[in-house]
Order: C-alpha cells, then sequence, then structure tokens
C-alpha cells in the first residue's frame, strides 16, 4: 500500500509514462504467483518462522534497491526512462521473489494453532495485521515525504520507503528471534506429488480460489487508479498528491480494520456471505469512484473499498482452509496468496491503460460490474453446496 502511494508520483516526477507504473505491479504479482505456492509448501518442511523472516528479508532487500535505484534517477545519475524503468522492474520483482514468503507462512502458522470453529476470526485477526500497515501506510507515507521534502526536495518522495525497510529488517529479526515455532518441520506434508499438484483443482478449493482472482482484479484496478483519479480530478501532481491520496487511503484501511477486527467476530456470518457482501461494497465503492471529483467523495469511496476488501478476503481464506486437511494448510495458503496476486498481473490493463485510452470512468465501470458477478457468483455457489451437502445426522 506504501508504493502504491509513492510510485504514481514517483514516475510522474521522473517523466516516465503512466503505464511504467502499471507494468512494475503487474511483473511484481506474476512473480508472485509463481513463488507463492512454492514458499507455502516449503513451509510444510522448513517450518513457518523461517520461510516468513525470509519473506520479511526479500521485501527489506526490494525496498532498499527501488529506493536507490530512485534516487539515483532523481539526482540524474542513471538517465534514460527505459534503463531507470528497469531498473525499478529488477527491485520490485524482488519483492515478488522472496516477499512471497510471509503471507503464505504466516496464514499457514495461524492455521496450525487454531479450530475449525476459531478459524475465520482469527484469520481475519491475522488480515487486520496486514490492515494496520496499510492504515498507517498511507498516512506516514504523506508525513514521511513533506518531512523528507524539508531536508532534500529530490528525494522527499523517498523517505518512507527507506523507513520501511528498516522497519522490515527489524521485523524480520524478531521473527527470527522471538516467534514461537511449536509445530516442527514436516519432511513429508502428507501429500503425493500429483495430489499436491491437483490440490487446487479440487471442489472445495477451486470456487475460492477462482473468487480470489476476481476480486485481486477488481482490488488492483481500484487501487492502482485511485491516486491518479486524484491527481487528475483534483489538480495536484508530486509530492502534493500525497496530502490527499495518503488520508483517503488511511480511512480506507480503518474501515477494513473495523470490518475484520469488530463486524466478522459480531456477525458470525458464513464465509461464502463474508464474500459476496464484501463484494456488493466494493461495487458500491467503484460506483462512487466513476463520478468522484472532491476529496470528501474520494474519501467515502475509498472507505467502501476498506469495508469491502475486510470482508472478502477473510471469507475466502478461511474457506479454503477450513477445506483443507492440517497437512494441506501450507500448500493451500501458498495458492491463496497466489490468487491474491493474479489479477494484479493484468490489473494495468483493466485500470490504467482503460483509464489512459478508453475514458477516466472506464476502470471504475469494469469493477461495477465484476464486483456484481463476484457476490452472484458466491450467492450461487454457496446455495449448491448446501443442496448437496446431506442433511445433518
Amino acid at each position: 500500500m506504501l508504493v502504491s502511494a509513492v510510485l504514481p508520483p514517483l514516475t510522474r516526477t521522473l517523466h516516465l509514462p503512466d503505464w511504467t507504473a502499471g507494468a512494475i505491479f503487474s511483473l511484481s504479482a506474476a512473480v508472485w504467483v509463481v513463488a507463492a505456492p512454492y514458499w507455502g509448501a516449503r513451509s510444510n518442511h522448513m517450518g513457518r518462522r523461517p520461510v516468513t523472516a525470509i519473506g520479511m528479508f526479500g521485501f527489506a532487500a526490494s525496498m532498499l534497491l527501488f529506493a536507490a535505484f530512485s534516487a539515483a534517477a532523481l539526482m540524474h545519475w542513471i538517465t534514460g526512462w527505459v534503463l531507470v524503468f528497469s531498473l525499478l522492474l529488477f527491485a520490485r520483482s524482488l519483492f515478488g521473489i522472496f516477499g512471497s514468503a510471509t503471507t503464505p507462512a504466516s496464514q499457514a502458522y495461524v492455521a496450525d494453532r487454531t479450530t475449525r470453529e476459531e478459524r475465520t476470526d482469527q484469520i481475519a485477526t491475522l488480515t487486520s495485521g496486514f490492515t494496520l500497515g496499510q492504515m498507517a501506510g498511507p498516512a506516514a507515507a504523506a508525513v514521511l515525504i513533506t518531512a523528507g521534502g524539508m531536508i532534500s526536495s529530490e528525494i522527499g518522495l523517498l523517505t518512507p520507503v527507506v523507513v520501511i525497510t528498516v522497519i522490515a529488517i527489524g521485523i524480520g529479526l524478531w521473527v527470527m528471534i522471538g516467534l514461537p515455532e511449536n509445530r516442527p518441520p514436516k519432511e513429508d506434508a502428507g501429500l503425493t506429488r500429483t495430489e499436491e499438484s491437483g490440490l487446487w483443482r479440487t471442489p472445495g478449493i477451486f470456487p475460492y480460489l477462482l473468487y480470489a482472482v476476481g476480486l485481486s482484479l477488481v482490488i488492483g484496478v481500484l487501487s492502482q487508479t485511485f491516486p491518479y483519479a486524484i491527481m487528475d480530478r483534483m489538480h495536484v501532481e508530486g509530492a502534493a498528491s500525497a496530502q490527499y491520496t495518503g488520508p483517503a487511503m488511511t480511512m480506507g484501511a480503518m474501515a477494513t480494520l473495523i470490518s475484520q477486527l469488530v463486524l466478522i467476530p459480531r456477525l458470525k456470518l458464513s464465509t461464502r456471505s463474508l464474500m459476496a457482501y464484501g463484494a456488493l461494497i466494493l461495487g458500491a465503492s467503484a460506483l462512487f469512484m466513476i463520478g468522484a471529483a472532491n476529496f470528501a467523495l474520494f474519501a467515502f469511496a475509498q472507505i467502501l473499498y476498506g469495508l469491502g476488501l475486510g470482508l472478502s478476503r477473510p471469507g475466502f481464506s478461511a474457506g479454503v482452509s477450513l477445506n483443507a486437511t492440517p497437512a494441506q494448510q501450507g500448500d493451500v495458503a501458498g495458492y491463496v496468496t497466489a490468487a491474491n496476486g493474479m489479477g494484479f498481473v493484468v490489473s494495468p490493463l483493466f485500470g490504467l491503460w482503460m483509464y489512459e485510452n478508453v475514458s477516466p470512468a472506464s476502470p471504475f465501470i469494469f469493477c461495477l460490474g465484476l464486483s456484481a458477478i463476484l457476490a452472484f457468483y458466491a450467492l450461487v455457489s454457496a446455495r449448491r453446496r448446501r443442496a448437496k451437502s446431506p442433511p445433518p445426522s
């Protein structure tokens, strides 16, 4: 989320085409999709703690190189937009390769230590941890960019990236030293090669993963086009735009946190209900984004975005976990992490490309339609499952 707030104004400051920001996100997501299942399976053998730490250190290395290459470009030590673009792509690809280890390992860690009755609430709590970062990230980015700009106007945009690098290194060290690993690494995850490679196709897993791919496309389009809509409709550029995108994204992250820590534990909805309601609320967010032209509407759209995301993501994550055996938790967590990134691979086509070449409203119309399809799919799939399930004894 922090990079989502920094990258759009950074690319415009460096005079890179707008589509390059989407391409950087897309490549990182493509690598993430390939690497995440591997790390999820590796956590069955290596243990959850070391794989989680690998992800944090990989994220830190990616951010450090991203800051170094960007600073060199801003100070004209490297020139030519193709070279700058290539270096930023390389830095973000490291995030996809190694940073993708943290999410599946941490989800499997929670699954190892919860009962079926606790699973949905605890996965929502885990997701809220990511949300806390999303909530603090954009607001902190705006403050740090302003503070960094007082020291050097050229590299003020990169101050948040440097700070988050230091934080990631600290978290990685804490994971290695302080996180308890009560579950011993498994030499055999309980699956043969054939079963492991085909696990994602099973009836209890595939519908959730298909929904997750569609949801990630909606999330990718909305999150990537939002900063550009702010800059163009409110007529602000560069670092100044962070004063609007940061607070709005923070409001959205707060809404996500409320839905995960307050609404989900209290409402006790089924996983499919969470998926359906979350998709409908995301569609409402896209609807408001079609005509938003002032900060109040942008902020309200982000609040709806946060609520929808906060309900839908724990819904399918818990659904996959509940339909897997204990030995399969690392594998399915890897699939969930990969599915969360798949939409981001193609979201620049449906987001930034449509924004520039079709119309500024077209990405949000697309998200509105896809959200409605996802909500309908979740409801229909739930009815089919109820119809096929045997009556209780």
